[in-house]
């Protein structure tokens, strides 16, 4: 059966957020255009939803689509209760009553706030907006926040920054629920990059580099299509025509990361693909992917997603 989506619109919606589950996860397909997601938008009574930037939604369906949703999904919202009283009002504590155990619960930028308020995050490791990071600790100190990410994944609960770090989780869901094939078939649709790792940094008060500066954009790309090779920094550095101290700050600026952190993510994901679209040995897949071993390479799948490389490629290998 079709996986069953409800997103929960709480008043005082972010707009914005309300509408990346819905485009994103719509778009998500099989290999043959099958719809992997039935997705609908509900509130927590029949009333029309207040958005937060002047004006009022809608809905087609009431707080009982939560009762039969195998994924639920809070957006971000100004409401009063959770935002700063730590607290549900009624009706909103009376609709999440109706989620059954087991479902998935995600959250997008201040919709942490509502699974916060619920319980849902007690004890467990959660991010949202970096601007509220402070408030959030205030109200929920029994939350393990970490503000410095895109979005945390703790298995039935997954939480994401603010705004478009929404996409980002709801690609990771589609590519965790069907593999990469799919998640990219959704990417590709929505015109949006299909990967950003959860651990990248959140863009927090960052500024652009100043023009004429020279940027590590073209390197980046050109070291993509090298991933086998060492790329020791100076070599890198040396191919921007910068010096390594240079370099190094201008990478993090534009990526978040030091150039070592993006080579090994760059080259996870490529060992990833590789899995899931080739049937070469799991040592051959570490050495095109540039992690050298697949020692190297069963210890970096098991710290960013828990499996082993053979455990991936039996889940996520397409068809």
């Amino acid at each position: 059966m079709t996986h069953r989506v409800a997103v929960l619109a709480v008043d005082e919606a972010v707009g914005y957020d309300l509408a990346i589950p819905p485009q994103i996860m719509r778009s998500a397909a099989g290999p043959d255009r099958e719809p992997l997601y039935d997705v609908v938008v509900c509130g927590v009574d029949r009333e029309p939803v207040r958005m937060n930037t002047g004006y009022r939604a809608l809905l087609e369906h009431g707080p009982e689509a939560l009762a039969t949703a195998d994924t639920v999904v809070v957006p971000g919202t100004m409401a009063p209760g959770p935002r700063h009283r730590g607290v549900l009002d009624g009706p909103l504590a009376d609709a999440l009553a109706l989620i059954r155990p087991g479902t998935r619960v995600m959250s997008i930028c201040t919709g942490a706030f509502v699974l916060a308020a619920a319980g849902l995050l007690d004890g467990r490791r959660a991010t949202t907006h970096w601007r509220y990071a402070e408030q959030f600790r205030a109200l929920y100190p029994r939350v393990d926040l970490d503000p410095d990410v895109l979005f945390v994944d703790e298995g039935d609960v997954l939480t994401s920054a603010g705004l478009g770090a929404g996409v980002d989780l709801c690609l990771h869901v589609v590519r965790t629920d069907h593999g990469s094939a799919s998640a990219n078939r959704a990417a590709r649709h929505c015109v949006v990059p299909p990967h950003r790792d959860g651990g990248q940094s959140q863009f927090i008060d960052r500024p652009l580099p100043s023009a004429g500066t020279g940027g590590t954009g073209p390197t980046r790309e050109w070291a993509l299509t090298r991933l086998h090779e060492p790329l020791e920094l100076a070599t890198l550095a040396a191919r921007a025509s910068m010096s390594v101290r240079t370099f190094s700050r201008h990478f993090r600026a534009e990526t978040g990361l030091s150039p070592g952190a993006w080579l090994v993510q760059q080259r996870l994901r490529h060992a990833r693909h590789l899995l899931e679209t080739t049937d070469l040995p799991i040592d051959r897949v570490a050495e095109e992917s540039g992690l050298g071993s697949a020692a190297s390479l069963r210890q970096h799948l098991r710290a960013t997603i828990g499996v082993s490389p053979l455990a991936y490629r039996r889940t996520f290998r397409a068809p």
